[in-house]
């Protein structure tokens, strides 16, 4: 990727339509910030759920936070994200999900990020005839069971590819 911030980054692309793309970068912790210390700051009881790293889910935004989860949790926000074979998982950003994960009623599987990628209109698509990207078939165990350090070599394997073998360089045919 010709931009460093995205350097390894494995990202979810959530919304993809006609006005751009919004995606989730889940392969990068947010270092110092956990699960539960967004809750404090939003001042909602973390109860008895699991605190969790937050993820860098991309530039855009840094300070709005997100939720990647599994299909059994739906709100009025939600969007499912569709892989390949239809519905893959989903993303909410709201107040509701953060107490209902906190309280042991949110979704199964989740991760929460911070931030989040932003395609202009043709933006993702030019980029992508460039060879910046890979679109990778989604995965739901390497979204939500491999830890973020290994996912970018996780999703690689996913698709049978070695990263070793990769050309740094592209060409057109």
């Amino acid at each position: 990727m010709f931009d460093a911030r995205f350097e390894r980054s494995v990202n979810v692309l959530c919304v993809h339509d006609e006005n751009g793309a919004m995606g989730l970068n889940i392969g990068e912790e947010r270092a110092g910030v956990t699960f539960h210390e967004v809750l404090g700051e939003l001042g909602i009881d973390p109860q008895g759920s699991a605190d969790r790293e937050v993820l860098r889910g991309g530039p855009v935004e840094p300070g709005r936070g997100f939720i990647l989860h599994s299909l059994d949790w739906g709100g009025s926000d939600t969007i499912e994200v569709h892989g390949e074979d239809g519905p893959l998982c989903a993303v909410s950003a709201s107040m509701d999900i953060l107490r209902a994960i906190a309280a042991g009623r949110g979704p199964r599987r989740w991760l929460m990020a911070l931030g989040y990628a932003g395609w202009g209109e043709g933006q993702l698509e030019a980029e992508m005839r460039e060879h910046g990207w890979y679109a990778a078939r989604g995965d739901a165990e390497v979204i939500f069971d491999m830890p973020a350090s290994q996912r970018w070599l996780a999703a690689w394997q996913a698709e049978g590819i070695d990263p070793a073998l990769l050309a740094t360089t592209t060409g057109h045919a």
